[in-house]
């Protein structure tokens, strides 16, 4: 079995990668899959560590599951608000939007 460091490296790796994508870009598309890549993260953390300390009730795991299943539910009202505003304003340009300006 992998020891469960270089796991916890790849998860600290791909939140750091998620973290980046969601400041330094300006797409809302690439916003929102740079969220999906941090929840990523946390889901191979949780199932690392469920399998780090043997839990017998695999509690790791069933977080994981919620977690996926917010995910799939946060890309598709995050896709639709995407979609919503690029009808209307013809960009997904975040710095472009000011829907809630004053």
């Amino acid at each position: 079995m992998m020891p469960v460091t270089w796991v916890l490296l790849l998860s600290a790796f791909l939140f750091s990668v998620g973290v980046y994508g969601v400041l330094a870009r300006r797409n809302a598309v690439l916003i929102l899959m740079s969220i999906e890549v941090m929840l990523t993260a946390v889901n191979i953390n949780l199932v690392a560590f469920n399998a780090m300390l043997k839990d017998v009730e695999m509690m790791g795991q069933i977080f994981a599951l919620f977690i996926i299943t917010i995910a799939a539910a946060e890309i598709g009202v995050g896709l639709a608000i995407v979609i919503l505003i690029y009808r209307n304003r013809t960009t997904v340009t975040v710095d472009e939007v000011s829907l809630m300006k004053w």
